[in-house]
């Protein structure tokens, strides 16, 4: 993508392939997103920050006193040349063509402000036909089950702060996401029904300590909960969806290119309600059971 200044305090972008965060004045969050689990990694709402990826343009703006705003347009399946669908509903085959019905585009707004050491943004963000692959990523699998979704509306709420000087108190992140879903058939858990609607959301809060122990050793942990349905317009049925996950994490920095992080996650529930309520691929109902999950990991990563 090529990203250039026009005027004063505006930046124009516009590519071939290119992703939504590439074009956001502020990145609403200072937790980092290379830690453990990948839920941690969209500011709280992976419906407004889906970081979809394809051909795209934007324009940002932002001023001295630290208020910005941004606008931007990502079609995932903009190289792709043959955009025909089928009433409304992207074809098998076909799926392509930017601002067509097979685009799989997202278009999002965000206004937002940076002090020198807190930030809070705003964002909205309309999705076609992007099914539940961008707009609930690291979702339950009840959310990523249901499809047929045509149309998507996100907003996210973020913010950060975090201190002048490293020390015993961590730099904080938040925010909390909702994703409203229509023309949904509502899951296989819930039985084939079309033109409905849904919603769910997430949050999480991520601390991270700087210069922890050892200078340049960095301490994190987050907790909080990924996207799950809240509310589904299918008659007697009520999503039972939600789930939590915890990270913590310590990077050694062992060299300026090498560190190593040893870290701990948990997940509570995280099929959801088909911990429950399975499904298979063929839509039949089965016995699955609740569990939780906990793992730990050593990572080394090399920077050149």
């Amino acid at each position: 993508f090529y990203q250039f200044p026009i005027g004063s305090g505006f930046t124009a972008t516009v590519g071939a392939r290119v992703r939504q965060d590439d074009m956001l004045a502020m990145w609403p969050s200072v937790y980092p997103g290379d830690s453990v689990l990948d839920i941690f990694t969209y500011a709280g709402a992976p419906g407004a920050y889906s970081l979809n990826l394809g051909a795209g343009a934007g324009l940002t703006y932002s001023n001295a006193n630290g208020f910005n705003a941004s606008i931007n347009y990502v079609s995932a399946n903009g190289g792709n040349g043959n955009p025909s669908a089928t009433g409304g509903i992207p074809t098998k085959g076909y799926t392509g063509g930017i601002m067509t019905q097979a685009s799989a585009e997202t278009f999002t707004a965000q206004a937002g402000y940076a002090a020198k050491n807190w930030g809070a943004a705003v964002a909205y963000t309309f999705g076609q036909n992007v099914g539940f692959s961008g707009t609930s990523t690291a979702g339950s699998l009840l959310t990523t089950a249901t499809y047929g979704v045509t149309a998507t509306n996100s907003i996210g709420l973020s913010a950060y702060w975090q201190p002048s000087t490293s020390g015993w108190v961590p730099s904080i992140s938040t925010g909390w996401g909702y994703t409203g879903y229509s023309q949904a058939s509502t899951s296989r858990n819930f039985g084939a029904s079309v033109n409905q609607t849904a919603a769910s959301q997430s949050w999480y809060v991520g601390l991270q300590w700087a210069d922890a122990f050892v200078k340049g050793n960095t301490f994190g942990m987050a907790v909080g909960q990924p996207t799950f349905l809240t509310a589904t317009s299918v008659a007697g049925t009520s999503p039972n969806d939600a789930g939590y996950a915890w990270e913590w994490w310590y990077k050694f920095q062992v060299t300026d290119h090498i560190s190593v992080t040893p870290a701990i996650f948990y997940l509570s529930n995280p099929s959801g309600q088909l911990s429950t309520v399975g499904t298979t691929p063929t839509g039949n109902n089965s016995t699955a059971g609740v569990f939780n999950n906990f793992g730990a990991l050593v990572k080394t990563t090399f920077r050149f």
